[in-house]
């Protein structure tokens, strides 16, 4: 009977891991409505053996406790439509969703005590493997990345979260944004640091995933050699887009061939070949300028680097969206001393473990990263790109010049922090 058991419980988390849907109700721990439903109770966590459940901190001890969670469920690589129930019967909520990577989702949503909100968008989840033969090479501080893990993950948070219900289900139809760059782009898995390629989530619907598969340090030739590219145009279908920022780091690659117009060219002509191969569409967009002030003025530190992306889209005919000129008048307009504020300067202490100043001029806490995002989607806009008919309704125009008050942004930190800057600079 002991073994009769086993086999009906391996059987079920089977069936739960190879799934195409998922509907996880959080305010039942007794008995599912239906079929479809499974009731999370507390002691429901993640493990190798159990394919769903509470993770990476400890689980709330009922529904209605107002707790930040994260929440896991196995799925292999893919796009998945996913659903949050937000909302209490008992109080009123403020949410803010994240997955994976601390990919913004859903941000500051409040509920009324006795309302409840569904809220949909798309998140792209990938792991290293690219066929039997060929993986992504990652790097050591990657291996702990909850973008390259077993499963997708849901962080709930917030100033007063409440969650009822998650559901998730495959959707391989949706188009996506595959994004390849440096630690300008990539998902930051802790704070203080971000980047805009986790923030521009926020502001997308249910009709597009985004993908990010940028990393700290990458140039763009780096990027092919790692087989991060490989790896993108292994999921890649006609109708998708790929967007590469470059620049950054491939100004300081000094061997034979090296040069804005030589070797970063060739790299930056390998993406346009590769993805319009697949029927895919390349983007190109400029790196973002360093705050690096000089009597008032931003000074430029990328040599011939922004120049050649312009370049190289333009002779290839590939639309580009000049970040480059965008993050100069945002930092411009706030000032010196007042742009410390969209990037890690924190001193000693703000941090749980930060035992010396952050004074980084280069990457970007989660407010600059969300005025970044937004820069993005202007460039996106000017363009006309269709995929921008899944902006979220409550988008509004941007203007580097006159950036948001960061008095104003409202970010609940995860719970992880790192006191390690990303590669590059």
């Amino acid at each position: 009977m002991k073994r009769y058991l086993t086999i009906l419980l391996l059987l079920a988390v089977a069936g739960v891991a190879s799934a195409q849907s998922w509907h996880f109700d959080f305010t039942n721990t007794k008995k599912a409505k239906d079929d479809a439903t499974i009731c999370v109770k507390p002691t429901d966590r993640y493990t190798e053996a159990t394919p769903y459940g509470f993770d990476f901190i400890a689980s709330p001890e009922r529904f209605d406790r107002q707790t930040p969670f994260y929440f896991s469920v196995r799925v292999p690589d893919g796009n998945y439509r996913v659903t949050v129930t937000l909302g209490s019967p008992s109080r009123a909520a403020v949410t803010t969703v994240r997955a994976e990577s601390r990919r913004l989702f859903v941000e500051n949503f409040a509920t009324s005590k006795g309302e409840q909100q569904r809220v949909t968008f798309v998140v792209h989840k990938h792991s290293p493997r690219i066929d039997h033969q060929q993986s992504m090479r990652l790097k050591p501080r990657e291996l702990t990345k909850l973008n390259f893990d077993d499963r997708l993950t849901i962080e709930v948070n917030g100033d007063a979260p409440a969650c009822a219900a998650i559901d998730i289900e495959r959707d391989d139809a949706v188009p996506t944004v595959f994004l390849c760059g440096n630690s300008t782009v990539v998902d930051q898995d802790n704070e203080p640091w971000a980047s805009w390629g986790q923030m521009i989530t926020r502001w997308f619907g249910a009709d597009v995933a985004f993908a990010n598969f940028a990393e700290s340090g990458e140039t763009a030739s780096t990027f092919i050699s790692a087989n991060r590219l490989a790896k993108a145009l292994s999921m890649m279908k006609a109708g998708d887009y790929l967007i590469a920022e470059f620049g950054h780091n491939d100004q300081k690659q000094r061997f034979p061939g090296a040069g804005a117009y030589y070797n970063f060219a060739t790299a930056l002509k390998t993406f346009i070949d590769e993805t319009r191969a697949r029927g895919a569409t390349p983007i190109f967009v400029t790196p973002t300028q360093r705050r690096s002030f000089k009597d008032g003025l931003i000074q430029e530190t990328h040599a011939d680097y922004p120049e050649a992306m312009a370049w190289v889209a333009q002779r290839e005919q590939v639309p580009l969206i000049d970040l480059h000129a965008m993050t100069r008048t945002f930092y411009e307009a706030m000032g010196e001393e007042q742009s410390k504020h969209a990037f890690v300067h924190y001193p000693a202490g703000s941090y749980p473990g930060q035992t010396t100043d952050f004074k980084d001029n280069t990457h970007f806490n989660p407010y600059g990263a969300y005025e970044i995002a937004k820069c993005v989607i202007e460039g996106m806009k000017a363009l006309q790109l269709p995929f921008l008919s899944a902006l979220r309704p409550e988008y509004e125009s941007f203007d580097p010049a006159y950036p948001d008050d960061f008095n104003t942004f409202h970010w609940n930190d995860s719970p992880f922090f790192e006191a390690e800057k990303p590669d590059g600079n």
